[in-house]
């Protein structure tokens, strides 16, 4: 799927303006676990390895990425009642010791579990859907879902419900931050996306 060159443009303006904002001061890690330990271990375990599968595991997560994430939440352009609850409280500079600290832990492997979907997940992850004109996820995500650091997020492990239930509220518009997904995910039915998901936590 070829996307604009004006909204692709656009989308690696916002991550840069993010990346530079997180590496013009140098972060604090140890505040930043300090911070973390205090607001965010209850849904995310204490190093960002969720064991929750509706919690995302933040784990090894580009820091610019988490950096914008919480900017949103905050903002109130990405909707999470929770997240924008605890996101008020944060300043810039919490925000970005949090975000790389929680880049300084190591991520655990997930797996993929349903075997009737991993190769329609594979393929779809690997190729996209040419007739229906959605993109490859790897194409942004890396073939081994490592992501893209200050565009695109890493995916690999990451837990299949979560992953399932943004997609689809990309798909529903209740997530709309990220148009590029958006218009990924509208084009995608309810087996496809469970099967990329489940073929997403396998990933290493």
């Amino acid at each position: 799927m070829k996307l604009p060159v004006s909204l692709l443009c656009a989308a690696a303006a916002v991550a840069l303006s993010f990346s530079v904002q997180a590496q013009s001061v140098k972060p604090d890690l140890a505040k930043g676990a300090a911070l973390y330990s205090q607001a965010c271990v209850a849904c995310h375990a204490a190093d960002g390895n969720s064991s929750t599968p509706a919690n995302p595991k933040l784990a090894q997560q580009h820091p610019e990425y988490l950096i914008k994430q919480l900017h949103e939440f905050k903002s109130g352009k990405r909707a999470n009642a929770i997240m924008a609850g605890f996101s008020a409280a944060l300043s810039d500079d919490d925000m970005r010791n949090i975000g790389f600290w929680l880049a300084s832990q190591k991520a655990t492997p997930g797996a993929a579990t349903d075997k009737d979907l991993v190769s329609l997940g594979e393929r779809i992850y690997r190729g996209g859907i040419a007739d229906r004109q959605i993109a490859a996820c790897a194409g942004c995500h890396s073939p081994n879902g490592a992501g893209i650091p200050a565009q695109y997020p890493r995916l690999s492990g990451q837990h299949a419900e979560y992953t399932a239930t943004q997609l689809r509220h990309f798909r529903d518009g209740t997530r709309a931050n990220n148009a590029q997904m958006t218009g990924v995910a509208a084009k995608m039915n309810d087996r496809e996306i469970k099967a990329v998901s489940d073929y997403i936590a396998g990933l290493r």
